[in-house]
């Protein structure tokens, strides 16, 4: 059995001694204070659970030694899906991960993350989830959709991109879960967590030129049934080049050990991390973590990181959240009447950077598409305006339409 060399009561040591972070923070400040707007950089990777690369190749051998690494775990204190995800951005663009590797923490209020590629309308229903008060967010690396909320913990490792390595992080997470809880979990091919087959934890990466990140989640005690709510999306079909979420069973860690929680997570997976040296999974035990820079809470604002409020203004942008989804067609069978019958035909909505362009008529065993002119094309698409569209065909005839037509040539 493994026993902890430094149990968590040590917070209360390790609090006086981060208090050093403030100035490292402020150090940082200072010499990294360019912020770059442009979210679409050719020379950044994404990377996910979805088949793309584990690990880069170094372009150059890393010549910093092990022991002249130190690390630290950054704890974020807001519970908003934009402040931390902006917080996550600017320190990938903007610290020296050379000699400094970080594990940021944090949890967020009710809310939907989509990956950087993905259809958030191919995911869940974005209008249910705005009028039941959880917020969408695109974050900026690639991989799937994700329920959180206070009872999950997002863990974001950042190291040199030379120094990326998603099979070294994962482990951390679960030799922590066993070093505290005797808690078993397994490390899947796709990167995944899982627990007697059950999904915990699932992953993605953002690779750049310069620094890098993987970040995960661990379900602690999430409302499962919200979750699956969530996630639900509109009954129709969507053709999208877009990236699709693998959809999988999951498992809260208070299903396996009713003891478990976040605050207790937090500091043993940072434990975890500050014992371990910072290119092997060698345990330094307590000698090494005393050499670390250890815990800081993080108060993310613009006056510690300059450019953080045009980041996070930049997140909570339509054009980045639905402005950013690829081109897709909507079609959703509906009833029309037609030579006293009714007659299902198939209504096709094309939306292209979250806008409708065009709605048309799919004519059953025939190539022939009648177009629809409506006041919602040149609007957002979302699930209440398909309904209003598909409303306002009801009870009319497809002869009309097709005479429409036929006097318009």
């Amino acid at each position: 059995m493994h026993t902890m060399t430094c149990g968590v009561k040590e917070i209360d040591f390790w609090a006086k001694i981060n208090r050093r972070l403030l100035v490292l923070v402020k150090e940082h400040h200072t010499r990294y204070t360019s912020f770059t707007r442009n979210y679409s950089s050719t020379s950044d990777n994404d990377t996910s659970n979805t088949g793309e690369p584990n690990a880069p190749t170094a372009t150059k051998k890393n010549k910093v030694k092990d022991d002249e690494i130190k690390k630290s775990v950054f704890i974020s204190q807001s519970h908003d899906i934009f402040t931390n995800l902006a917080l996550e951005d600017w320190l990938y663009r903007n610290f020296d991960f050379t000699k400094h590797h970080v594990l940021m923490l944090w949890s967020n209020d009710p809310c939907v993350v989509v990956g950087r590629h993905q259809n958030p309308f191919s995911e869940a229903n974005v209008s249910k989830l705005r009028n039941h008060g959880i917020e969408l967010a695109r974050r900026n690396s690639g991989g799937g959709t994700v329920y959180h909320d206070r009872g999950n913990i997002n863990l974001t490792f950042f190291t040199p991109r030379e120094r990326y390595n998603r099979n070294y992080n994962l482990n951390i997470i679960t030799r922590a879960l066993f070093r505290e809880w005797e808690i078993k979990a397994d490390i899947s091919p796709r990167d995944d967590i899982t627990l007697h087959g059950n999904k915990i934890s699932g992953t993605a990466a953002k690779l750049g030129q310069k620094n890098a990140y993987h970040h995960c989640t661990l379900l602690v005690n999430t409302d499962k049934t919200r979750l699956k709510d969530a996630l639900i999306k509109e009954d129709v079909q969507i053709v999208s080049r877009a990236t699709a979420s693998v959809r999988s069973p999951v498992k809260n860690l208070i299903d396996v050990n009713r003891h478990v929680n976040v605050a207790q997570l937090k500091t043993a997976i940072g434990y975890e991390f500050l014992r371990t040296a910072a290119t092997s999974l060698d345990d330094g035990g307590r000698d090494l973590m005393m050499t670390q820079r250890g815990f800081q809470l993080i108060n993310p604002t613009e006056n510690w990181y300059p450019g953080l409020n045009e980041i996070h203004d930049q997140y909570t942008s339509w054009e980045w959240r639905f402005g950013k989804t690829p081109k897709f067609s909507v079609l959703k069978t509906i009833r029309l009447k037609c030579d006293g019958k009714e007659q299902d035909v198939q209504l096709k909505v094309t939306v292209e950077g979250g806008i409708i362009v065009d709605i048309v008529l799919v004519l059953p065993n025939c190539e022939t598409t009648i177009p629809v002119i409506s006041t919602f094309c040149g609007k957002p698409y979302d699930e209440e305006h398909l309904l209003n569209i598909t409303n306002a065909t009801k009870g009319i005839s497809l002869d009309n339409f097709i005479n429409a037509i036929d006097h318009s040539l």
